[in-house]
């Protein structure tokens, strides 16, 4: 269960997968599908409908007190998976004990949003049918776990979402509508022909479900804006609309859709499963609702950002000292001094914009600007400068020139001084002497240049910007320039 720590915090697996030795010993319908590897490791082989129910009744009965039915042609659902959505929906709703109405779109045979949500949270639901089998057997169910008085299962004509479904009780307010519509427009594409990336492995496990329940018209796109043109209509009915994906590239055309809408909150999650992934979407009319953030934002948000960094060792340390005072800095500088001061003169020479900012007695710090990238191929733009210099005409022995000759030679000393900048081959801009005066610029940084014992390190903090690779190039640019110069000093 890889994606495991993906999952939604409050999911009971998140943490503890199930046991299947312990189950095993415990249920003996569900012991007959769990074999030992020869790591001595209890394994169940999710290509085995019979397994894949057997796990999921197991589980049901074990954590949550649920006995279910569920026939082998009809959806088989993974427990964790689903009891991230419910999680989720706890998100949206604000509360899991208070009184909440909720409709479950296709509840499928083992209607097993409404019996999590009712055993765990109290919630009354309204399940909705299109297919015989999956309403006869849902109905049993939910009998057979005395829920009959908080969950209604209604059959209803094929293609009904939401308006047919809420045409009694007009003056209910749900809270909530869940759905995890058919993903698939085709057998082809519920076999993964043509929408399945070649790179992915193949799925861990089978599929099962009728046709009603893994496909539909449009596959799950259009499943899902005919969701949002009901809600257009219904709006303030419910307070909450969502439902989940199978295919991440939906959820940018919904959200567009919603956008085109007007609709005014809007949201969208993920849901982590052993190998498995989905999405969901949800969307409100209300303004006083709670819009959670994305959880994928919220690690972005929550993960420290590693710094960029290289060690300088003491013996580099010290040919630098060496070397600067012929750029202008005291001979006695201390060693993060005396690299701050290279690092200033190459970044001048880029055409970098930086400034000092305060920080600690032992360290420098700079706040870096770029506004042009000049540290790409500048050893090649050197190059190409010194064969075009190697093919001009060259004045004539003693004295005599061919052509213009005066003017070639001062022409051939000014491209020599422009060879040691690396930005000769850029266009000159006026740029402003703040770093933080710049509108337009590729990104922005802060270098930290500390001391390590004898060492000196050097790390530089991404601030904003367009690309971290622009940094990151930057960066290894800085290091070898501090390099050469020990290996190719001033003046030699």
């Amino acid at each position: 269960m890889s994606l495991n720590k993906s999952m939604h915090p409050r999911n009971r697996y998140k943490d503890k997968p199930p046991d299947f030795a312990y189950l095993a010993s415990k249920y003996p319908d569900f012991e007959k599908h769990v074999h030992t590897n020869l790591a001595g490791r209890a394994m169940l082989n999710f290509k085995e409908p019979e397994a894949v129910r057997a796990l999921t009744c197991t589980l049901l009965k074990e954590d949550f007190g649920l006995t279910i039915d569920i026939p082998l042609e009809r959806l088989i659902p993974t427990v964790p998976l689903r009891l991230n959505y419910i999680h989720w929906v706890e998100d949206l709703i604000g509360g899991q004990g208070e009184l909440r109405r909720g409709i479950d779109i296709g509840t499928g045979a083992s209607c097993i949003y409404p019996l999590l949500g009712a055993s765990m949270n109290g919630w009354h639901y309204l399940a909705t049918e299109v297919d015989d089998i999956c309403f006869d057997y849902a109905t049993r169910n939910v009998e057979q776990n005395r829920l009959s008085d908080l969950i209604k299962v209604v059959k209803v004509p094929q293609k009904t979402l939401l308006m047919d479904a809420l045409k009694e009780d007009l003056g209910v307010v749900y809270d909530f509508c869940m759905c995890n519509p058919p993903f698939f427009a085709n057998q082809l594409e519920a076999k993964g022909v043509n929408s399945r990336n070649s790179r992915r492995p193949p799925p861990s496990s089978v599929n099962t479900g009728g046709v009603t329940e893994i496909m539909a018209e449009g596959g799950e796109l259009e499943f899902v804006k005919r969701i949002i043109h009901d809600s257009l209509q219904l709006k303030t009915r419910l307070r909450w609309y969502s439902c989940m994906l199978g295919k991440k590239c939906s959820l940018a055309p919904l959200k567009e859709e919603l956008r085109k809408q007007g609709v005014p909150k809007v949201t969208h999650t993920e849901f982590c499963q052993g190998r498995t992934m989905r999405w969901a979407l949800a969307w409100s009319f209300y303004g006083d609702v709670t819009v959670p953030s994305p959880p994928s934002k919220k690690r972005k948000l929550e993960k420290s950002r590693k710094p960029l960094s290289f060690l300088l060792l003491k013996p580099t340390v010290k040919e630098l000292q060496s070397q600067a005072s012929l750029i202008g800095c005291p001979s006695n500088a201390r060693p993060v001094d005396a690299v701050t001061t290279w690092l200033e003169k190459t970044l001048t020479d880029l055409k970098v914009l930086h400034k000092r900012v305060p920080c600690g007695r032992k360290e420098q710090s700079l706040f870096l600007t770029a506004v042009e990238n000049t540290w790409i191929h500048v050893r090649q733009r050197r190059r190409d400068r010194g064969r075009h210099l190697r093919e001009l005409p060259r004045a004539a022995p003693g004295g005599t020139t061919t052509g213009q000759g005066p003017h070639i030679e001062e022409r051939g000393a000014q491209e020599e001084a422009d060879m040691e900048s690396p930005t000769s081959t850029t266009v000159a801009v006026t740029l402003p002497q703040s770093p933080g005066a710049v509108q337009h610029f590729l990104f922005k940084c802060l270098l930290n240049i500390k001391a390590e014992e004898q060492d000196v390190a050097v790390e530089i903090h991404w601030v904003e910007g367009l690309n971290k690779d622009l940094m990151n190039q930057l960066c290894t640019y800085l290091k070898n320039t501090l390099l050469r110069v020990v290996v190719q000093p001033l003046g030699t």
